[in-house]
């Protein structure tokens, strides 16, 4: 397995590996996002590639503003993190966050940070496996004014 950088030769397969995983997603408007992140100083993706095909992907940012359960400033943050199901407990998503964590050490952070759906069960397992430690949980609420 090969843990490679984005750059301009494999974005089509980040978008869609990251469409995949978030079907409500739209490609173009995805892949314009990312496209724009090549190359970014605070934000970057890894993508695993096994023989010809890409696996997954881990996404990261620095994040300067609040960061739940952080203590400094800025904190890298896991944005998105994907394996395709087919590709799953064979350590490929502890790979990619080593990338991730390395990049974060030289970006000076030493804290990394990520959220979960509080009804993702497998994420918040994986999450606690691989290390991290709850800091909070909790439930938003939206009221629409005005319709």
């Amino acid at each position: 397995m090969l843990i490679e950088p984005i750059n301009k030769s494999n974005l089509k397969e980040l978008t869609s590996l990251f469409v995949e995983m978030f079907p409500e997603t739209d490609y173009e408007e995805e892949y314009q996002v990312f496209e724009k992140s090549i190359g970014s100083s605070t934000e970057i993706c890894f993508l695993a590639k096994e023989e010809n095909q890409y696996i997954g992907f881990i996404h990261l940012t620095l994040r300067s503003d609040y960061v739940e359960g952080s203590e400094v400033s800025p904190t890298a943050y896991v944005e998105a993190i994907y394996v395709k199901p087919a590709f799953r407990k064979k350590g490929i998503a502890e790979a990619l966050l080593k990338s991730a964590e390395e990049w974060a050490i030289s970006k000076h952070c030493y804290t990394l940070a990520s959220d979960t759906a509080i009804t993702n069960a497998n994420s918040i397992q994986f999450h606690h496996k691989v290390g991290f430690e709850e800091t909070n949980r909790i439930v938003c609420f939206i009221k629409k004014l005005g319709e």
